[in-house]
């Protein structure tokens, strides 16, 4: 653990969760493309280690496995020549033990930095499981696509505004104690905040939630900036028809996911032309673009069509999923409703690597690392 990180957190720690900080500002466009020049193209997965089945079990004391990591990241960058991942926090992580939690979360980014990678880190998630639970985690459900995975904050606790107090604690103390370390590429506040659940979880939610993330996504973005982080704050859009300027069809929470965020970051796992016309629509906001999710075979999203178009229009990709494990993502969203317990799907969805470390696809392989060191200014501008 880093020197400096112990009194910092003594002093965040000590920080009554009502205290007021002066707001921070939003990036102008020119000091977000200024910051990604700087960057190498951003290119990664959405990860999470092999053996957890969730963002609780990558990161709870007794489930916590830097081994896993190390050789899983050394991957990444040996053989996919990949410089972040997207890696998602959980609230309740902070709520069970803020300084073991950041001590974690430091020696991940100390295990990252070793490969040459900077991760995207995710506070919130709207999707999948609404009722987390810390303590030991169930096993993945045989044949099912992520059938694990947690919301966070869980349901009961986002409708109560008792707990902001809470959620204010954990977004400042995790990106305070990170706010100046250049290991963090960048901090994702909330993961499709506007998602129903996905799975078997679609009717689950109670009255009133999307009302309150409306509410609280902005409070999540003031208190992120009231930090002064020197990294980027972003939410992602993934859903609706027209993401461009002044489009009618935006609602509060995609408003203020483009508004707010100081890079404008998407989900798309859709074909080539879908990817590209998504892509035009957000030209318009002047920030740099990241693809913060692709990758589903079965629909059309494949690494030899998408990722040669990104390199080529600069946009930064982190596709789902890694290697297969316990979130079992080679399986497809339908697996929720008929498991594959009988037969391997005959494409895998996402993922890119064998438990073993052997690529699904080794051209796949080949192609990452080949865009992955394209120099920049052998790229077309867009």
């Amino acid at each position: 653990m880093r020197k400096w990180l112990t009194p910092l957190l003594a002093a965040l720690l000590a920080v009554a969760p009502q205290a007021q900080a002066a707001d921070g500002d939003r990036w102008t466009p020119a000091e977000a493309e200024t910051w990604y020049a700087k960057q190498a193209w951003l290119v990664g997965a959405n990860y999470s280690t092999s053996n957890a089945i969730n963002q609780l079990e990558m990161f709870q004391a007794d489930t916590f496995d830097p081994v896993a990591i190390d050789r899983e990241l050394g991957w990444a960058h040996e053989q996919f020549g990949m410089n972040t991942m997207r890696v998602y926090l959980h609230d309740l992580l902070w709520k069970q033990d803020p300084k073991g939690f950041l001590r974690r979360v430091d020696q991940f980014l100390d295990i990252a930095a070793k490969h040459g990678i900077r991760p995207m880190l995710v506070l919130f998630d709207s999707c999948w499981d609404p009722d987390p639970a810390l303590g030991a985690q169930h096993r993945p459900i045989p044949g099912v696509h992520n059938s694990g995975w947690l919301q966070s904050p869980g349901r009961h606790e986002l409708v109560d505004p008792a707990n902001d107090a809470h959620f204010r604690a954990y977004v400042q103390g995790v990106i305070g104690a990170f706010a100046n370390d250049k290991r963090v590429l960048a901090w994702d506040l909330w993961n499709e905040p506007d998602n129903p659940g996905g799975g078997n979880y679609i009717d689950k939610q109670l009255d009133g939630e999307q009302a309150r993330i409306a509410e609280l996504l902005p409070k999540v973005f003031a208190w992120a900036r009231a930090e002064k982080p020197v990294q980027p704050l972003t939410s992602g859009v993934w859903i609706g028809d027209d993401w461009s300027p002044g489009a009618a069809s935006l609602t509060s929470i995609q408003r203020t996911q483009l508004e707010q965020s100081d890079i404008i970051t998407f989900h798309n796992y859709e074909q080539p032309e879908a990817f590209e016309a998504r892509i035009a629509q957000l030209r318009g906001y002047g920030r740099p673009l990241i693809c913060t999710e692709w990758l589903a075979r079965g629909a059309g999203s494949n690494v030899d069509t998408i990722l040669p178009i990104a390199r080529r229009e600069n946009i930064g990709m982190i596709n789902w999923g890694f290697v297969d494990g316990a979130i079992q993502t080679r399986f497809p969203w339908d697996s929720w409703q008929r498991p594959y317990t009988m037969e391997e799907p005959t494409v895998w969805f996402h993922d890119l690597l064998k438990a073993d470390g052997t690529p699904y696809r080794a051209r796949e392989a080949e192609l990452f690392r080949t865009l992955a060191n394209t120099p920049r200014d052998a790229v077309a501008t867009p």
